[in-house]
């Protein structure tokens, strides 16, 4: 009984072993490659880096982004705001106050908004009031 012991801890101590080894392999060679993407990115131009800091800061501010969506079915809301959710399902926002300059389909906005209590307009969408929102690229 005790050799049984003995053995699989010896077993169990040589096959943790060779999985670190693995490990430390494959994170040098993610550094490795990080670092030469981090460094043929350096030859890129700065507007990308000025779009994701504008992302960034606009995220931070709590802006959300959604591309409105136009629909003359009948049920339907003619504008509402298609936002994906996890594991990329679409829902749609009833934006009750959308100004006219953002009634294009397929516009991509940053907005925020309130939810409102009130009775749906249309099947497919959920009321929401505006607070503000800016055009996506």
């Amino acid at each position: 009984m005790l050799l049984k012991i003995a053995s699989t801890f010896v077993l169990l101590t040589l096959l943790s072993c060779g999985s670190t080894e693995k490990k430390t392999q494959t994170t040098s060679n993610l550094e490795t490659n990080t670092i030469s993407e981090i460094n043929s990115s350096e030859t890129t131009s700065t507007e990308t880096d000025t779009e994701i800091m504008n992302l960034q800061k606009l995220k931070a501010e709590g802006y959300i982004l959604g591309t409105i969506v136009y629909s003359d079915k009948e049920g339907d809301c003619p504008y509402t705001i298609q936002m994906r959710g996890d594991k990329m399902e679409s829902y749609y926002l009833d934006p009750v106050n959308l100004e006219e300059k953002y009634k294009k389909d397929g516009q991509k906005v940053w907005f925020k908004f309130n939810g409102l209590r009130r009775m749906n307009r249309c099947n497919n969408a959920s009321p929401v009031e505006i607070t503000a929102i800016k055009k996506g690229e």
